[in-house]
């Protein structure tokens, strides 16, 4: 047990570390990997999720944008409007992330690399980068992708300011069953119904 344990501390302890090396990059987008492992998180636990999964949804969340240590900087961090090849670029971050951390055995068996390959997939099939719709997206991926949406609408980028937090709950809800999976949707806003959300919020 002791060994397992260790083996543990240690996945996590890397786990911070490439989520910290790539949020270091970009000052804009410090702390949006924890943000996304804080709320997605907070989701699973609303769903009674067993706290192995909750621990699993936190290392995929943490690592959900790995793939963009792969992206070039020059349009990680551009100020002005991507164009279609830019954005095509971008797009592939979820790709480039599998691909770096697939060799990781656990990953593999425990949903890790579901939540890094499919978080920008679309429950109406609009998504990328395999197109998945419905609940043929894992649970752990579409759990995280409300969550990403949420702290990207409600957190400064280089492109904007933040938006308004009521602004943002309003744009999951007008998402519910296109962008987003509608009962997880349901999960999330009644979340804001117990100011849990809201008041972590407030402190980052």
């Amino acid at each position: 047990m002791k060994y397992v344990q260790k083996v543990e501390e240690d996945n996590l302890e890397l786990t911070i570390a490439l989520a910290n090396a790539l949020d270091s990059r970009d000052h804009y987008t410090l702390h949006h990997s924890e943000n996304v492992a804080k709320y997605s998180v907070q989701i699973a636990r609303k769903l009674n999720l067993p706290n192995l999964s909750c621990e699993i949804i936190r290392k995929g969340a943490l690592l959900h944008d790995i793939g963009k240590i792969g992206i070039p900087e020059n349009i990680l961090t551009k100020q002005d409007k991507l164009t279609d090849e830019e954005y095509e670029i971008i797009k592939n971050h979820p790709i480039l992330g599998h691909n770096m951390i697939k060799h990781i055995v656990n990953f593999h068996k425990n949903g890790v690399l579901d939540i890094v390959l499919y978080h920008h997939e679309r429950y109406d099939g609009n998504g990328y980068p395999m197109g998945l719709k419905g609940k043929q997206i894992p649970l752990f991926a579409r759990i995280v992708a409300i969550a990403d949406s949420f702290d990207a609408m409600t957190t400064k980028r280089v492109y904007r300011d933040e938006l308004d937090l009521e602004y943002a709950i309003n744009e999951i809800r007008k998402n519910k069953g296109k962008q987003f999976d509608p009962e997880l949707v349901e999960v999330f806003l009644s979340l804001f119904d117990q100011n849990n959300l809201i008041s972590n919020k407030e402190q980052t």
